[in-house]
């Protein structure tokens, strides 16, 4: 196998797919990238098992091959050399060379045919839809996702389409976020949960503008996003009836400016108990009073002008979970329908819109 190229059409493709290589590895072969070289065409591929990517770029092919080459020390490599550098890869034995300009470096490989391959996918829903639109739908949502929790199924994204709607719901058990946008051709009926480093992968590699393709299989995702390939595994498991803790219609409706509410929560925030974050808001006419409290009996407290006109009454959130709502609005104003002290907050645009955010509440 031999093959040379700029420097930068072997970077780009690297760059793209050595996220999913773990830096430390239980199999050796998972800390190596395959390099697949032929028909004027280099793809670079790398997998945790769990997540894959491939990316390609085109090169000059002298012999087409493929083999494995240790991942980190090769981007490594490739990144150090100068700008426009002819890098040129030749296999001899069980080494690879890699020159470029002055420099010359021998790698260790292992073979081709250890890599594990992602088996086929066979499709059960297939559509496109444009960059940014998936983009908004993971930006939205992503930050709701549960970290390593032993409800497995919480740990990743729902991405549920409906033949018309394509939704993205993302819950630690705590709090929920929900983003939908119409699809422009109508799809089948699915609804797969896409593991958390499959998902913050996909939202690094999107783009702003362009389309990409999704095919979802029964255990697997695939996102094609122009040269390069996203495959993920999918969470078996059930997500929980995220509908049935979406308030339909919160009795206490306050709407604020988004960005005054922000900033007063962030600086009221700052004496809040540094474990349990929470937060109180006393409810008064036209008015939110934020108070909070730490071990040091320290306090902070803010008074908000709102729009509401209900009873006075009190309630208790953790404050970054409010905060990460209010980031992820659109708009300059957001409404908070409160339905008692011991019932989520629903977090949105006024009037509705494309997101949705719940907090439970928090006793304090």
């Amino acid at each position: 196998m031999k093959f040379t190229s700029e420097r930068e059409r072997i970077l780009e493709p690297l760059l793209a797919v050595i996220g999913v290589v773990e830096r430390r590895q239980t199999m050796p072969i998972l800390a190596n990238v395959l390099l697949s070289a032929k028909n004027g065409r280099l793809a670079i591929t790398a997998t945790d098992l769990e997540v894959e990517l491939v990316a390609a770029g085109e090169v000059t092919v002298a012999v087409a091959g493929d083999i494995t080459v240790p991942g980190r020390k090769f981007l490594d490599i490739v990144r150090a050399l100068p700008d426009k550098a002819v890098v040129t890869f030749s296999v001899d034995g069980e080494k690879v060379t890699v020159k470029g300009g002055k420099s010359r470096f021998t790698l260790t490989t292992l073979p081709a045919s250890d890599f594990p391959a992602v088996e086929e996918i066979n499709p059960q829903l297939s559509f496109e839809v444009e960059q940014p639109a998936l983009k908004r739908l993971i930006d939205k949502t992503h930050f709701s996702m549960a970290q390593q929790d032993v409800r497995y199924y919480l740990n990743g994204m729902l991405l549920e389409s409906d033949g018309k709607m394509l939704r993205t719901v993302a819950t630690d058990g705590h709090r929920l976020a929900l983003c939908e946008m119409e699809l422009s051709t109508k799809s089948g009926i699915q609804q797969v949960i896409v593991p958390r480093k499959g998902v913050l992968e996909l939202q690094r590699l999107i783009g702003n503008e362009g389309s990409v393709s999704v095919q979802v299989g029964s255990n697997h995702i695939r996102v094609t996003i122009g040269d390069i390939r996203f495959t993920s595994k999918l969470i078996d498991g059930r997500f929980p009836e995220y509908g049935r803790v979406i308030p339909a219609a919160p009795p206490r409706l306050v709407r604020a400016d988004r960005e005054a509410l922000r900033r007063a929560l962030q600086r009221t925030s700052i004496l809040a108990n540094e474990k349990y974050r929470g937060i109180r808001l006393a409810l008064k006419a036209n008015l939110i009073q934020l108070t909070a409290h730490n071990p040091e009996q320290e306090e902070a407290e803010e008074d908000v002008e709102v729009s509401y006109a209900g009873e006075e009454f009190e309630v208790g959130f953790n404050v970054n979970y409010l905060l990460d709502a209010l980031a992820a609005i659109d708009g300059a104003e957001v409404e908070l329908g409160i339905t008692d002290a011991n019932s989520s907050c629903l977090v949105r645009a006024p009037g509705g819109g494309p997101a949705r955010y719940v907090v439970m509440p928090m006793r304090l």
